[in-house]
């Protein structure tokens, strides 16, 4: 992010604004990252950009720069709703009406405040929360334990579902370790929740550990739409297509007459998905699915 790109070129007081205190060990990860993001602004702002919209834009400090560039017209939409409807209507994990069965999961302390949110907004007060901590030494090099202030020890999540959300993933290191470490508790069910998934050869090679039951991701990165991209993860992958969930935020944004459309969301999954039964289109179907109830269509 900003904070640690910022390390290649020269840091400066006040760029690498967190949430919480970073040890000095953590201020750099790795050679080779562009510092950019306040470029990148000031381009589109010079270019003619009135307004930017971004999904699921987890850095604090790339946030504030575009805040200031854009004096306040920058607007961050964070996937909440998409993620709560399909956890509580489809079938990819199985919990109690009141959550008791379910973890969720901050893989580090930057993911922490979004797990938290989603928490809230699922409203599932038997629902466990807990908290990895990420101790990276290389690029692909990363230990994770659990965090001396998760609310749940590891011994509390044996038999449950979890969901583990994060705003994206590349070569999937971290996430397999952090997966093979909650399996360690022998849960039941282990979903990767993703904003944005780099289908990367080698991304694709970890994931397909057993580790990882399934991954739910959106179409932030349009390319996870091509079944050649997602390879022999296909049968474990669930995409969101979020074009009408953009519309409708797009047109609060600009106080615009929005149509009324009943679906939220569109949905891609493989008929190699093992919980694949018959194709849907979009969210509102979700439940004649799960009731077997034969759509009109078919």
């Amino acid at each position: 992010d900003l904070f640690y790109s910022a390390q290649d070129r020269g840091p400066r007081h006040g760029q690498g604004t967190t949430h919480f205190d970073r040890d000095i060990k953590d201020l750099k990860k790795f050679d080779g990252q562009p510092f950019s993001s306040r470029l990148y602004a000031q381009m589109l702002r010079l270019a003619g950009v009135d307004r930017v919209v971004t999904v699921h834009n987890h850095s604090v400090a790339v946030q504030a720069e575009f805040t200031e560039v854009f004096e306040g017209r920058f607007h961050n939409l964070i996937p909440y709703d998409l993620y709560a409807d399909y956890l509580h209507n489809a079938n990819i994990v199985d919990f109690d009406s009141d959550g008791e069965g379910l973890v969720l999961c901050a893989p580090d302390k930057g993911a922490r405040e979004f797990v938290r949110e989603m928490y809230a907004v699922l409203a599932l007060p038997k629902a466990k929360f807990i908290l990895l901590d990420k101790q990276r030494n290389g690029e692909r090099d990363v230990e994770i334990s659990l965090d001396p202030e998760s609310d749940t020890s590891i011994d509390e999540v044996a038999g449950h579902d979890l969901v583990l959300f994060d705003d994206m993933v590349r070569t999937g290191s971290t996430v397999v370790k952090s997966c093979e470490f909650l399996k360690s508790a022998k849960l039941n069910r282990t979903v990767f929740a993703v904003s944005h998934f780099y289908a990367s050869s080698e991304g694709r090679e970890k994931m397909a550990n057993p580790a990882i039951d399934e991954i739910l991701t959106l179409n932030t990165l349009p390319t996870v739409l091509n079944r050649d991209v997602q390879g022999r993860l296909r049968k474990k992958l669930v995409v969101l297509k979020i074009e009408q969930w953009l519309a409708r935020n797009l047109a609060e944004i600009l106080e615009l007459p929005r149509t009324r459309h009943d679906s939220l969301y569109h949905i891609d999954m493989s008929s190699k998905n093992p919980r694949f039964k018959r194709k849907i289109w979009s969210n509102d179907q979700l439940s004649s699915l799960r009731d077997d109830v034969p759509l009109p269509f078919q």
